[in-house]
């Protein structure tokens, strides 16, 4: 049902005409589908992911389903070294998302199909080639695996899994069918959120596993469990950095004064080339109809945002916890581990972000939204306050003295105070 769902909203818009200027959401499918899938959709599935986990995964994602679907018909060949290389998740989601920029996938229903249309015949071809009813693309190559897992840590339901009564029914000798875990996680020795799709299939396996409610804090503050590089490097780099600055570049005005002091540079020189806008829809914006085109400069304008402002913005967030950690020295509190202590501020801020496509459909409705700044400040400062919270009780559980307990909180307290600061500039200033 999701996948007809999932291909009406995708596929469909793509062969329809621009909507005319008096069109409205109820009466133009192309617009309606806009909203849906870009304003509805995709902001939910986020609030879904840090309130119950990957349940998007593993119960309604049409990619994941189809890859699964794909991998029962497929060759089975054993994965190789390289596939497996924990950072693809990360590389795939700055690589989406850099490109979606480039070709307005927001805004034009053929780049959505380019972009999400793509993506999907990539995970039926892995299917195909590596699955034995296995979800491949999910656990290691789906651009939004990386952001699921960061988010899904602060989730207040779980798979719980009891490792002692796993082991203590498996002893009694008893016949127990496999758990087909589709994403490839050793159930017995699962502790996180983060890989766990939520799809309920080991649901009451060996009466060690339920569902369960536990604190959103458990997994940030649990010393024992694994802090990952990869999940540090997607939250610094990655929810908070480059997606940041592409959902900020079109308002930004240090983007629109580069953009026309380069312009003046070029003309003055008379080298055009980069002014030129015959560009292929695929590459770069180029919709003549709608007054829409993007240059060569604009494109590497862009690019250079995103990813030199992204990972610039990433870096300055990075030395509030790599700070912290040298300040406190405890061998499990690393810069890893403070940094999960933003993933409440990386998940205010990733909604933050997407709800500005909601905010501009229902702007255009002329729809009433004077309760939209309160509501901002009000998560904004919720994500902020939390994350800060979880740094104070890490920097408790340390046993440092107080001087560099205080000195490390000052250092945790300035990522979410640069963070305020960019949302306060694109909320009330910009």
């Amino acid at each position: 049902m999701v996948v007809c769902v999932y291909a009406v909203l995708v596929v469909v818009p793509a062969f329809l005409p621009l909507p005319p200027e008096s069109a409205h959401l109820w009466d133009n499918l192309r617009l309606f589908a806009q909203f849906v899938f870009w304003g509805i959709w995709w902001p939910g599935v986020m609030v879904a992911t840090v309130l119950l986990g990957r349940v998007w995964c593993g119960l309604f994602c049409p990619e994941g389903s189809l890859s699964e679907w794909a991998s029962r018909h497929g060759r089975g060949r054993p994965l190789p070294g390289w596939l497996k290389w924990s950072g693809w998740p990360f590389v795939a989601f700055v690589a989406t998302t850099v490109y979606g920029q480039l070709v307005s996938v927001y805004e034009y229903p053929q780049a959505a199909l380019l972009v999400l249309g793509g993506s999907t015949v990539a995970a039926v071809a892995i299917g195909l080639l590596y699955g034995r009813e296995k979800r491949i693309w999910c656990r290691y190559l789906c651009p939004a695996s990386g952001v699921f897992a960061v988010l899904a840590k602060i989730a207040p339901l779980h798979y719980k899994v009891d490792r002692d009564a796993w082991d203590r029914h498996s002893g009694e000798g008893k016949h127990f069918e496999p758990v087909n875990c589709a994403p490839l996680v050793d159930v017995r020795r699962m502790t996180s959120a983060s890989e766990c799709h939520a799809c309920g299939r080991c649901a009451g396996q060996r009466d060690a596993v339920a569902l369960a409610l536990r604190s959103p804090a458990a997994e940030a503050l649990d010393l024992a469990a694994p802090a990952k590089t990869a999940d540090a490097a997607t939250l610094l780099f990655g929810v908070l950095g480059v997606a940041t600055a592409a959902f900020q570049w079109t308002v930004s005005p240090w983007f629109l004064k580069a953009k026309l002091a380069l312009a003046d540079w070029l003309v003055e020189r008379e080298h055009f080339a980069l002014l030129d806008n015959e560009v292929p829809w695929w590459l770069l914006t180029h919709y003549p109809e709608a007054n829409d085109l993007f240059t060569w400069l604009d494109g590497a304008l862009i690019i250079a945002y995103l990813l030199g402002g992204g990972f610039l913005l990433g870096a300055l967030l990075w030395t509030g916890p790599a700070l912290a950690a040298r300040l406190v020295r405890h061998p499990r509190l690393d810069w890893q581990r403070f940094t999960l202590a933003l993933t409440p501020l990386a998940a205010a801020s990733v909604i933050l972000g997407l709800s500005m496509l909601t905010v501009t459909h229902l702007r255009a409705e002329h729809v009433w939204l004077g309760w939209l700044p309160a509501f901002r400040v009000a998560l904004l400062a919720g994500g902020g306050l939390a994350s800060l919270w979880l740094a104070l009780r890490l920097l408790a559980a340390s046993g440092a003295a107080r001087p560099r307990r205080l000195a490390a909180a000052l250092a945790m307290a300035a990522p979410v105070a640069l963070m305020a600061t960019i949302w306060s500039l694109v909320f009330f200033v910009w």
